[in-house]
């Protein structure tokens, strides 16, 4: 993102199979191999990830749910009206619709999501529930730089949505350097209210991404299914299983696919030599103590506002404003 971009044209687009490719060759090509958690979202990985959100063991949806329907009078209140809501990754539309609810008299909702079929959902969900509210879904990677569509309408100001915890996903620098271009798109005045998952008991967040019923581990291995798919590799998921594992000195998950067999797999002209063992990371997620993200935040240009919380302080909400 940069100044006022997220450059995606008005209507919904879809993303270069081009770029998938190149992502993949240059991640099982690194050492240590990785591939993009943005590639989890294919439709099948959608709908796993909202099975994943009702599973028992994940606390992250349901205590950010609880958290937005408790203080939505309050967080309106600090949003204040008149507002451009730009939604980052916003899925289903579940958390948004309870902020969009409680706010006053809002300017705009331009929800920014990487798949398509959700995007186009939710975007028909809203257009029903608010039908006075203009609504301009971008489909595009808010990763990339993505130029957001002009409202009609004026906002009084711009407020960016990052729900879910998603910040998590990147390396604290990384965050840092994202917060930054957010703060950007806000401008003077603007707003952002973000989820953060926080530091806890290292049970309680293995259990989240090792389930019993095993719906992470089937959301894991489809993302090499995504990739047989849609950009021709040969992985065989019968010799691959998941592992998630908290690191406590970085303070974060890690995910895994680990390859069961000496192996090889084919993609495009490339020949990847897997050995027994093998990991590829598919997901960093990262865990916060309040104050931790605050001064990170800070860093990018925000000043902290309010943070809403849950009893058991799992999960933060927090409010910043641009800083002048």
């Amino acid at each position: 993102m940069a100044g006022d971009s997220l450059t995606a044209p008005q209507q919904i687009s879809t993303l270069e199979s081009s770029d998938f490719l190149a992502d993949v060759i240059a991640g099982l090509s690194s050492s240590p191999r990785t591939l993009p958690c943005k590639y989890f979202y294919d439709e099948r990985g959608a709908m796993l990830f909202q099975k994943i959100c009702e599973l028992p063991e994940y606390y992250i949806t349901r205590t950010e749910i609880d958290i937005l329907d408790r203080n939505r009078t309050e967080i309106a209140s600090q949003l204040g009206p008149n507002v451009e809501l730009i939604g980052l990754g916003t899925g289903a539309g579940t958390k948004t619709r309870i902020l969009v609810e409680a706010l006053m008299d809002p300017a705009v909702y331009i929800p920014v999501d990487i798949s398509e079929k959700q995007l186009r959902e939710s975007t028909a969900l809203f257009q029903k529930i608010f039908p006075d509210l203009e609504i301009l879904p971008v489909c595009a990677d808010y990763l990339q730089p993505v130029v957001l569509p002009t409202p009609n309408h004026k906002p009084a100001r711009n407020v960016v949505y990052f729900p879910g915890s998603t910040i998590g996903n990147f390396e604290p620098n990384e965050a840092m350097e994202f917060l930054r271009r957010i703060a950007n798109v806000c401008r003077e005045n603007g707003g952002l209210l973000i989820g953060v998952d926080l530091k806890k008991d290292q049970d309680v967040i293995e259990a989240a991404y090792n389930d019993r019923a095993g719906i992470t581990a089937q959301f894991n291995l489809n993302l090499l299914a995504h990739m047989n798919r849609e950009v021709g590799a040969d992985f065989d998921l019968d010799q691959w299983r998941h592992r998630a594992i908290y690191n406590s000195s970085a303070g974060r998950i890690e995910m895994y696919l680990i390859s069961e067999v000496d192996q090889f797999v084919y993609l495009d002209e490339h020949k990847f030599h897997f050995r027994r063992g093998e990991k590829i990371t598919t997901e960093y997620s990262y865990k916060y103590a309040p104050e931790g993200f605050a001064a990170l935040a800070g860093k990018a240009g925000f000043e902290f506002v309010r943070m809403w919380t849950d009893n058991a302080r799992l999960f933060g909400v927090f409010y910043f404003m641009v800083t002048t």
